[in-house]
Formats: structure tokens, sequence, C-alpha cells
């Protein structure tokens, strides 16, 4: 085996074939002239030798351009649309307010919560200022002023009027709360993608009024096979999309989703797509081109030289002269040979076909042929 690949050519492209006799163990020189006098001359069969190598693939894969962020808009209080300031395909900033709707009864009682909250707060003075006095009494050098269950009452009084204030306080906030419902504000700078409601229109809790989407920055999401997820891949990448069917743009690796979908049986990765100039949509079909990289050499074999039973899957080596089936497992696919795993290393001998039908143990000439 070593004058085998002593006699490689340098360059890849030439193929040059021995003619290697093997000899039975039992036979001996005698016994393959014999065999060739008698016309049964050994299979000449194609071997290469193995070599590592770092596996190199670029795949396209379909993807989806999705915004940045997105928000359905809905009405949380009953009543009917006063005024609709935005509509459909119109820029928005953050806190602006996009449609403003009218509902009577929220405004009276934000408006009654208030006025509870003021004659809270006067019933509370009030009872706070007879407390003081009479404290202020009892603490002068003339005992028996203030009687001890007169002083306790009044004390109690203030702090049920002190309670009753922060009541009517919160209460008069969540009416608060409520009437700045009665107005819809962007939560980001975007852009008004759909507006499903007009002035006069009633609306109430649950019924959407707007939606709108920040596609300043784009997410690129594609959904990379399992076999291709631990295989290194540049942070830039480029896409196309129908719309423009002849250019490519850039997108950067923004995140991985670090799972499996069990359906599918491949791993989310997202890329970050800078949109300001506005000219890719949301929504639309991409086509993204990953070029990957094994992280550390390994075996590639032409698609030949694997054999698959119903049983196993393996490569036949030549061992002493005789074939061996030896188990891989099937990595990376390229144009013209596929990654495979198993006991193997770097200057086993392996036949270019395999098959079956050539059992372990069995002899031939073995024809060594250079891989291109």
């Amino acid at each position: 085996m070593t004058n085998i690949k002593s006699r490689l050519p340098h360059m890849r492209h030439i193929a040059i074939y021995l003619l290697l006799p093997v000899l039975c163990a039992c036979g001996g020189n005698g016994q393959e002239q014999n065999n060739t006098a008698n016309g049964n001359v050994p299979d000449t069969i194609p071997v290469f030798i193995l070599r590592g190598d770092t596996v190199k693939k670029t795949i396209e894969l379909p993807a989806e351009l999705i915004p940045y962020e997105s928000a359905e808009l809905f009405a949380k209080v009953q009543g009917f649309i006063r005024e609709m300031k935005v509509d459909l395909g119109d820029r928005v900033k953050k806190g602006q307010v996009l449609a403003v709707i009218e509902a009577p009864e929220v405004n009276s009682r934000f408006a009654e919560s208030e006025a509870s909250v003021q004659s809270a707060r006067a019933k509370w003075m009030s009872s706070k200022d007879q407390y003081e006095r009479l404290y202020r009494a009892s603490q002068a050098p003339t005992p028996g002023i203030v009687a001890p269950a007169d002083l306790e009452r009044n004390r109690n009084q203030m702090l049920a009027d002190s309670a009753a204030y922060a009541a009517a306080g919160k209460q008069a906030q969540s009416y608060k709360a409520i009437s700045g419902y009665l107005y819809i504000i962007s939560p980001f700078d975007g852009v008004i993608t759909a507006r499903k409601a007009d002035p006069g229109a009633i609306t109430g809790p649950g019924a959407q009024l707007l939606t709108v989407q920040n596609n300043h920055v784009l997410r690129l999401r594609v959904a990379v096979p399992e076999v291709y997820v631990a295989a290194a891949v540049s942070k830039e990448i480029d896409f196309r999309v129908d719309a423009y069917p002849t250019q490519y743009f850039k997108a950067m690796l923004a995140r991985k989703s670090e799972t499996i979908d069990p359906a599918t049986r491949t791993e989310l990765w997202e890329f970050r797509v800078d949109n300001s100039g506005h000219q890719l949509k949301a929504g639309a079909f991409a086509y993204v081109k990953l070029k990957l990289e094994r992280g550390a050499p390994s075996f590639t074999v032409p698609f030949s030289s694997i054999a698959t039973t119903q049983e196993r899957k393996f490569v036949i080596q030549v061992k002493d002269g005789k074939a061996a089936w030896t188990d891989v497992r099937q990595g990376i696919t390229t144009d013209s040979a596929v990654e495979v795993f198993g006991n193997l290393k770097a200057g086993d001998t392996l036949l270019v076909k395999a098959t079956d039908e050539r059992k372990p143990g069995s002899t031939g000439f073995w024809k060594l042929k250079a891989r291109s």
C-alpha cells in the first residue's frame, strides 16, 4: 500500500493505473498462474487514496422578509371614531396620535373622579386639623381638658379620611388611564400598513383600527436544514428577491433560534437588513445564498463510493489486498462528492464504486486512480 501512495502524481487531474496482483494466502504465485491459465483472472477494480479536505459549499435557500417591528392597534374602550389622523402608507413617529375615539361616559367618569379626589382631600384636611388641635390641647399642663377617648376617635377619623383620599386618588388615576385609551398612539417609528376604521364608526374593545410596521430595518428569516447548522457561515450574506431578479442585497447575521424545529428539522436563522431606502418590502419572499464551510478537515468521497443496504451504509476499503466494509455517516453533499464520517483516516484506499456484491475478504486487481 505504501508503493501505491508513492506513485501518486503531483498533479490532481492526471490519472495513473497500476495493476497490482493480489496473492491468495494459500496459493502463492503458482496458484495465480494456474488461475490465469485457466481464464480465472480477478476483476480489475478502480480505487483511490482518501485524503482530508475542508468541505465548502454554497447553497441557496428560500427566506422571508418581515418587519423589524409590527403592531396591530386596537380600541380598548366603547365609543365612536372622532378623527383618523393617518391613512394607508403614511409614515409616523413614535408617540404620534394616530386616531381619536369619542366616549362621553369615559370623560364624565374621569371628571367625577377628579371631583371625588377634591372632596376626599377636603374631608381629610378637616379631620386632620381637628385631631391636631385636640392633640395639642391634650399636651397642656392642665390635665383632663381632652378625654383620651375623644382623642383616639378623632385620630381614627383622620386615618379613615386619609385612606379615603388615597383611594379616590387611585381611582382618578385609573379613570385618567382609561381616558388615555381614547387616543391611539404610535408605539414606534414606522409606516401605516392597514387602516380598518373611518370617522364616525362605532368601535369597542377588540376592534382593530390600524397596523403600523417598522420597515426601516427588516428581518430576513431562513430555515436552515439540520445537516448544515454546525457549518460556519460568513456574517454577511447575499440574497435576492423576485422584484429585482438581477440585483443582490446584503444582510448581516443577527441571531439563531438555537433549536431544531421537529416538524421541519431546520433551525431558524435571522439576518438584519438595512432598508433605509425602503426599496425592499416586508412580507416578500427572498432567496438566500449561504457560503458554508466545515470548521475542521473531513473526508469526501464520490457518490458511487457509498453503498446502501437495508441494514447499513458503507464504503469499501482495501486492507491487506482484500475488500473490507466500513460503515459511514453522510454529511454535507457537494456537486461532485459527499462528506463521510466513520472509522477512516487519510491514506486509506477505497473503491471508486462500492456495491454490496463486493463481499468482505474478496480480492482483485486494484486499479489506482487519482481523484480529480
